[in-house]
């Protein structure tokens, strides 16, 4: 029997919608299910660039800022600059500062800071803190310069624990509060000598 003309089309016109439908169908699945259809994130890393300039003491960036906390973690990188000769041999051996808190306003009388200075032809890192007016430092030890240096100054009690890429070593705090209040202190050159040349130093907080 002959299918009417009409019907041929009708049936012809329905398979090829139903294959439309199911194309695009299977189209929106792929891109639904797709990996680059997911969000991506991604995070960056950015250093400070700490700048002392030849015959100063204080670094570029030295701008008030609060700090509270009970543990400062940071990364500081040196490069070449780092290395320098003063004019007296016996300042080499003044301890430089590289980043801390003070406990209250005055950074002489509670503090806690990293200190660093280029001796016996070595980058070294110490620990070095006033309490209740009273100086003390402590080498953590020598360190490599273009590399990150991961540390942490911590309060523990009446002590601040100092750390350097997994070295430790501890120190006398003047207050046994749970958190530190005070302000940020940054690179330092000195002692009795300013800076004998331009010195960078990267830190990045983390």
């Amino acid at each position: 029997m002959r299918i009417p003309l009409l019907i041929q089309s009708g049936f012809y016109l329905y398979v090829t919608m139903a294959l439309i439908i199911s194309g695009c169908t299977k189209e929106a699945i792929l891109i639904n299910t797709s990996p680059e259809a997911k969000p991506v994130t991604t995070t960056t890393t950015t250093y400070t660039t700490y700048v002392i300039r030849q015959g100063q003491h204080y670094c570029d960036q030295s701008t008030i800022k609060s700090v509270s906390t009970a543990e400062m973690k940071f990364v500081a990188r040196f490069d070449s600059t780092a290395i320098y000769q003063t004019i007296s041999l016996v300042n080499q051996y003044d301890i430089n500062k590289l980043y801390g808190f003070s406990e209250g306003i005055d950074n002489q009388y509670n503090s806690a800071r990293f200190g660093w200075r280029w001796s016996d032809g070595a980058l070294r890192l110490f620990g070095y803190v006033y309490k209740s007016g009273v100086r003390n430092s402590l080498e953590i030890g020598n360190f490599n310069l273009n590399s990150d240096i991961i540390c942490s100054i911590k309060l523990n009690g009446s002590n601040y624990t100092f750390t350097a890429n997994g070295l430790s070593i501890s120190l006398p705090r003047g207050l046994s509060t749970l958190t530190a209040r005070g302000y940020q202190q940054y690179p330092y050159f000195g002692g009795d000598e300013t800076a004998p040349h331009t010195i960078n130093i990267k830190i990045r907080p983390t």
